[in-house]
């Protein structure tokens, strides 16, 4: 096993596969939004990184590469915000089937930030057979290594279902809740946004 730590927070988790070929980033604008020039967003990558070259997803891959001796993994990066607001109906096999054909050997999930409060039991019902339906679909009859993580933003009730459902999985779970309390992990030095929503993400 890995020990891995978040300011001072360690989290126990299976290593991810030594040789990985294809990765499988499903997330939403953080992870990935295409140019919308009306909000003053003109990027395609995570928002609001600066270069496609500087968001997450892609540091990550470059991470992956250095550690396989510059070989890129194949990497599908997807934004799945439309689950996120419409998960009690969402046509989950239908929609997702590509995702699963993909057949990643390794699947990060980073989501939630997009749902509504989930102030009833209902809601909170609703939405963990929704993630649990999406990462059993995703992993299929293969093994790959998945990865959660807790809301940007925290958020109790949606943290909590993600690491239940993820843990069910065989997934490892990635708690970055404190993440948010530091300004300085906003980085949003780097440029300067007058749309409100665009400006409240990490640069």
């Amino acid at each position: 096993a890995v020990k891995k730590a978040i300011r001072g927070e360690a989290a126990t988790s299976a290593a991810p596969p030594a040789s990985t070929g294809r990765i499988l980033f499903l997330g939403n604008s953080i992870t990935m939004h295409p140019p919308k020039p009306d909000i003053g967003w003109t990027n395609h990558c995570g928002m609001a990184a600066s270069a496609l070259e500087k968001d997450y997803v892609h540091l990550l891959l470059k991470r992956f590469a250095a550690a396989t001796g510059g070989k890129a993994p194949e990497a599908r990066i997807e934004s799945i915000v439309d689950f996120e607001r419409g998960y009690a109906t969402y046509a989950i096999a239908a929609k997702f089937k590509a995702l699963a054909d993909f057949k990643a050997d390794t699947f990060s999930l980073a989501i939630g930030e997009n749902v509504k409060a989930l102030a009833t039991q209902q809601s909170q019902d609703r939405f963990k057979e929704a993630v649990r339906a999406l990462l059993a679909l995703v992993k299929g009859n293969g093994k790959p290594a998945i990865y959660v993580r807790s809301c940007f933003w925290p958020d109790a009730v949606k943290d909590a279902i993600l690491k239940q459902v993820g843990t069910e999985a065989g997934g490892t779970c990635v708690d970055i809740t404190r993440l948010s309390a530091d300004p300085k992990n906003y980085a949003r030095s780097e440029r300067t946004f007058s749309h409100e929503g665009v400006a409240a993400h990490p640069g």
